[in-house]
């Protein structure tokens, strides 16, 4: 699987590949972005790979790669292995140029990704518990039908339609200080230091992974590859780095940094709130890098390609909830109260005059060590913040309740549960 490792990868090479596919993936914007930069400490420039078409970077390599088929290759097929962004990009691409595709998937993908390819026209084949299985079924397709292999990252053709995005970012912008650049199996981060230390050597290029995810850390250091399980970097979470990326990423690329989920998921926020756009766990680690490791890039012009936008709503839902949570702006307290009319308005009433929205409340006799005539309150309530938070909970105490908040509780399942001193006379 390792189409087009033969050939080399090239400044001429990302050039031809951009005359190539212009007019056929957008040319996407970069930006400066003055709240992020007050945020981090750092002058943030931002690549909306996101508003491509189908979402993604992908389809600068998967459209070059197509288009650099022979006839006969047209005829026959291709085939990709993918559990989204670059099935999407072949899948769209493979149609518009009257080429069946065929993409083998994981067969746990969600439908949402499944669907979405399926939509462009191409054969989905669900087989194989990870990416890795996926491509070596793909890989005995390939031979078994004669197919052509659209790889995701370890392909000279693709990396080089990977590079154009940098190709674009140092037309626009030449005097960055950093490229900060998710790095999966390595493609895009591969494309763009060529066209980096062709153009601009003065570039720092840094690759960013996830903890749970830092296979291509792990084979540059030697070291035996072990990852995690699950990450909100999905797109990134691949555990076989390319034989053909690796090197060029070794010789080229100037660090490869880890970064945590939470700081992927606070870059999920931050990007949807302060740049109203909305990306995919990937998309964001150059900004979790740059909340992650602040002293290394504050003060210097730092490019962050945000590579990808294809998040499903139930893990964004819950990135913007968690998100709220840890920023003080949502809070849940529990108190107890008088088991009598009436003592439940006071409360809502209090929180009410306190300007805390109730999102949710609920209350329970049974469930508590409080007295027999006393009933446990659970309030989620909606607060401007951190700040504001505490001024309500140092109302509700003044007032004779006695709170306990579980917001940013990172170990819900270990907390002892207390008891809840009702208010005055009770």
């Amino acid at each position: 699987m390792n189409a087009g490792r033969g050939s080399c990868v090239s400044l001429e090479s990302v050039r031809q590949a951009a005359a190539v596919i212009a007019g056929q993936v957008v040319r996407t914007a970069c930006t400066y972005s003055h709240t992020l930069s007050r945020v981090t400490g750092a002058d943030v420039f931002l690549k909306f790979e996101n508003h491509q078409f189908t979402a993604a970077f992908k389809e600068r390599g998967a459209l070059n790669k197509l288009l650099s088929l022979t006839p006969a290759q047209r005829e026959a097929g291709v085939i990709a292995m993918s559990a989204g962004n670059h099935a999407q990009a072949v899948a769209y691409h493979a149609e518009r140029l009257g080429i069946a595709a065929t993409i083998v998937m994981p067969a746990h993908t969600p439908n949402v990704k499944v669907r979405n390819t399926r939509r462009h026209g191409a054969r989905v084949v669900l087989e194989g518990e990870t990416v890795a299985e996926a491509g070596d079924v793909a890989d005995r397709m390939m031979r078994e039908q004669g197919l052509t292999l659209v790889h995701p990252y370890d392909d000279a053709h693709v990396i080089a339609g990977q590079g154009t995005a940098a190709l674009e970012f140092l037309e626009d912008l030449p005097d960055l200080d950093f490229l900060v650049v998710p790095v999966g199996g390595g493609g895009l981060i591969a494309g763009v230091a060529t066209v980096a230390r062709a153009l601009h050597p003065q570039v720092r290029v840094v690759g960013v992974q996830s903890e749970r995810f830092p296979a291509v850390r792990q084979a540059l250091a030697g070291e035996a590859i072990r990852c995690g399980q699950a990450t909100i970097a999905d797109g990134i979470a691949v555990k076989r780095p390319g034989q053909f990326t690796l090197p060029i990423i070794r010789a080229l690329v100037d660090d490869i940094v880890l970064v945590a989920e939470e700081p992927l998921e606070q870059a999920i926020l931050y990007l949807l709130e302060i740049e109203k756009t909305v990306v995919e766990g990937a998309g964001a680690a150059g900004l979790a890098a740059l909340l992650s490791h602040p002293d290394r890039f504050r003060g210097r012009r730092v490019g962050l390609i945000l590579c990808g936008g294809n998040i499903d709503l139930l893990p964004l839902s819950a990135v913007m909830q968690r998100g709220l949570i840890r920023t003080g702006r949502i809070a849940r307290v529990r108190v107890g109260i008088p088991d009598v009319p009436g003592s439940l308005a006071q409360l809502t009433a209090l929180l009410a005059r306190l300007d805390a929205n109730v999102v949710q409340i609920s209350h329970q006799r049974v469930f508590t060590d409080l007295s027999l005539r006393a009933a446990e309150v659970e309030a989620t309530i909606e607060t401007l913040g951190a700040e504001h938070t505490a001024d309500i909970l140092a109302a509700l105490r003044a007032e004779g309740y006695d709170t306990v908040t579980a917001e940013g509780d990172p170990h819900p399942g270990e907390r002892q549960p207390r008891a809840t001193v009702p208010p005055r006379g009770v």
